[in-house]
């Protein structure tokens, strides 16, 4: 792989086009944030290999990473690539534990739920060791139609005690992600932040917080700045994307570069995960996805 340090940075003044912002954006070197890019979002510069993926971002400043189907991988690569972010000084973010899309396992609860969750759980604990990971996604599936929703709520509690019960003695921490019910993903048990802070709060283990996915909630409910402040306490992670589009910044409505100013004046040390696609193909939407975080960052 070619050295990558400044590659993209060095072209910003070329390759940005359309508004004076993003036109004024030079900025190189490492990002004040922990932005994690994943895997494919720099293969067109980097190549399909995953070890030149994670040196690449590194080079241009990135120091964080994540990896949802981290959990599908071979061993020997998990091994790999943990060693790969330990040796390059890079924070490894989110991978999936669980995220139940068809039944409402965790909204009816029972036994055989809370045994399978363990288990699942258990896989998830020996996959963070490999991989140095501290958080993975669970999402808490969908919400049935013939049960009360506050039956249903204290199911969900119950389920998710059980598996902070396997998280909390290795200092991991589940992340619930609340999505959004009118794009994305309708019929989900979980949707809102201020639910999530509620079942967070139920289930009083500091191996249960909040993954805030500015993407799900500019749809579900906006209000980004304010329930970052009213739900701090229980968030651990954060996701972006820009709506409409689900593409990087600047290519919406956000105004990230005043969510990532309000973010870091409480904390920069929080991974912001990079979950969306790019506006345009090639290289070309490569170093228009890194320009558009340069000039968000430079708050």
């Amino acid at each position: 792989m070619v050295a990558a340090s400044g590659i993209l940075g060095a072209t910003a003044a070329s390759a940005m086009t359309g508004t004076k912002m993003e036109a004024e954006s030079n900025q190189t070197g490492r990002f004040q944030l922990k932005y994690a890019p994943h895997f494919g979002m720099f293969e067109n510069h980097a190549g399909k290999d995953l070890v030149d993926q994670l040196k690449f971002a590194a080079d241009e400043g990135f120091s964080a990473w994540e990896d949802n189907g981290m959990m599908g991988r071979d061993v020997a690569t998990q091994v790999k690539l943990g060693q790969t972010m330990r040796d390059l000084k890079m924070t490894m973010g989110v991978f999936v534990a669980d995220a139940e899309w068809g039944k409402p396992v965790y909204a009816l609860g029972g036994k055989e739920t809370h045994d399978m969750l363990r288990k699942k759980a258990q896989d998830a604990v020996a996959v963070a060791k490999r991989v140095g990971a501290k958080w993975m996604t669970v999402v808490p599936g969908p919400y049935d139609l013939r049960l009360a929703w506050d039956y249903q709520t204290a199911n969900v509690i119950e389920s998710l005690k059980v598996m902070a019960e396997v998280f909390e003695p290795e200092g991991l921490v589940m992340v619930l992600e609340p999505l959004n019910p009118y794009r994305d993903h309708p019929g989900m048990f979980l949707s809102r932040i201020p639910q999530a802070f509620q079942i967070c709060k139920a289930v009083n283990s500091p191996a249960c917080k909040i993954l805030f996915d500015m993407y799900h909630q500019q749809i579900t409910e906006g209000n980004i700045i304010p329930n970052i402040d009213l739900a701090w306490s229980e968030i651990a992670y954060f996701q972006l994307g820009d709506n409409p589009g689900r593409n990087e910044p600047l290519t919406g409505e956000m105004n990230y570069r005043n969510i990532f100013k309000h973010i870091a004046g409480k904390s920069r040390d929080l991974v912001v995960g990079m979950e969306h696609g790019k506006s345009q193909g090639g290289k070309e939407g490569e170093i228009k996805l890194l320009n558009a975080y340069r000039w968000c960052d430079e708050f």
